[in-house]
């Protein structure tokens, strides 16, 4: 490869190491080629909600219209907001030719979220993370897409 390595920005759920989700799990991201990038240097890991002052663990929270609420009835609106902030920034910051996130989040969910009732009903949707990156121009794809994110870094890279 030549010249500028593209980064990648990821849910750090998914790049491991730390524990951020809300449950206090994890999730690290196990396809050899996510694995191949981290690796080389690639990938750019944030939590937006560790990032907007959630702790960990902390209560699960789900998107409904503009709010995000979290299950003890809390709105962790402006908390979600200041992570989805923080995410842009380094997604700029860094200068990421796409992103991977991670699905039904309602900070990175790219094509579905839970419907706010805490029902585990999951509607079509994106979190509040994913919507400020692509308003922003940014691509972004979910783990279960990372077919799809391997072919478009090969397009931008040539290969």
């Amino acid at each position: 490869m030549t010249g500028k390595m593209n980064k990648i920005l990821v849910s750090e759920c998914l790049y491991g190491g730390r524990i951020v989700r809300y449950d206090g799990g994890m999730k690290e991201e196990t396809h050899p080629e996510f694995l191949k990038w981290k690796g080389e240097g690639r990938l750019v890991p944030i939590c937006p909600e560790v990032f907007g002052g959630l702790p960990t663990p902390r209560p699960d929270a789900q998107r409904s219209g503009d709010r995000i609420v979290n299950r003890a009835g809390q709105d962790v609106t402006e908390e979600f907001t200041k992570g989805a902030e923080e995410a842009l920034r380094l997604a700029r910051e860094e200068d990421v030719a796409f992103c991977i996130m991670k699905q039904s989040s309602p900070s990175c969910g790219s094509r579905e979220i839970y419907d706010g009732t805490f029902t585990d009903t999951v509607i079509s949707g994106q979190g509040l993370a994913v919507e400020m990156l692509r308003d922003a121009g940014f691509k972004v794809f979910a783990e279960e897409d990372m077919e799809e994110a391997i072919d478009w870094l090969a397009q931008i890279e040539g290969d």
